[in-house]
């Protein structure tokens, strides 16, 4: 779960999930609401407890009564409340540069759900996610700016997060008081160089979480699981097993 313009879950954990089927996990990425190829009522409103409610369908429809839950950014807002909204269904979590508390929005971020479609302006914010710019390149800019352009997207995208944006940071975060009552053991991994969610998030949540532990990778941006593959998915299957 790691949703911006442009992107689908597939596309996010392309070069993770075919990894770690191999190493014996089943592996689910549900393109939420809004998102990806998964639309959403026409006058919805966009809202923390409507994906969890949407999450929770996904799970109740696939029989799901135990699982880990892994979210990049949004996803990581998205996978807290979930945990703290049904605790005996979370084995373990694992948070990437997530979203969850409240900070002061940095401009990357206000980039990311502010994006107005262009191939340009596509370029742009790929540059801002990764720290490596070898890891963006036009073929991928054109892919993310196609997905933009089918009909409807830019519209829901532009109503989840509207000026002034700093609200939609409040929106997404849960208390840190619930945060703190999160039992399952929890990995916490960010890039140094995030220039999207800040690091301090990542610290805060490993001091609020009990059962945590934090990663930080250097030289790495948004993208843990794009820019340091190799090295997240032996991590992610060490912790998941």
């Amino acid at each position: 779960m790691a949703p911006g313009p442009g992107v689908s879950a597939w596309a996010n954990w392309r070069l993770n999930m075919p990894v770690l089927a191999q190493r014996g996990f089943r592996c689910l990425a549900p393109d939420m609401m809004g998102f990806g190829y998964t639309d959403a009522p026409e006058g919805l409103n966009f809202s923390l407890d409507g994906w969890v409610d949407h999450l929770s369908g996904f799970t109740t429809a696939l029989g799901l009564e135990k699982f880990s839950i892994v979210g990049n950014s949004f996803g990581g807002a998205l996978a807290l409340a979930y945990a703290i909204r049904h605790p005996k269904q979370i084995e373990k979590i694992v948070l990437m540069g997530a979203v969850g508390v409240d900070f002061p929005i940095t401009k990357g971020l206000d980039l990311v759900w502010g994006y107005e479609a262009s191939i340009e302006n596509m370029r742009e914010l790929l540059g801002v996610f990764a720290y490596d710019t070898s890891f963006v390149n036009d073929d991928l800019a054109e892919m993310r700016h196609r997905a933009t352009l089918r009909e409807g997207v830019m519209e829901k995208f532009s109503a989840m997060f509207p000026a002034p944006r700093q609200e939609s940071v409040r929106m997404m975060a849960s208390s840190e008081d619930a945060i703190a009552r999160i039992e399952a053991p929890a990995l916490i991994v960010h890039g140094r160089e995030d220039q999207v969610i800040p690091v301090e998030n990542s610290r805060r949540f490993f001091e609020l979480m009990p059962n945590s532990e934090l990663h930080l990778f250097r030289n790495c941006g948004h993208w843990t699981q794009i820019e340091k593959t190799d090295r997240f998915n032996d991590l992610l299957s060490a912790f998941l097993r």
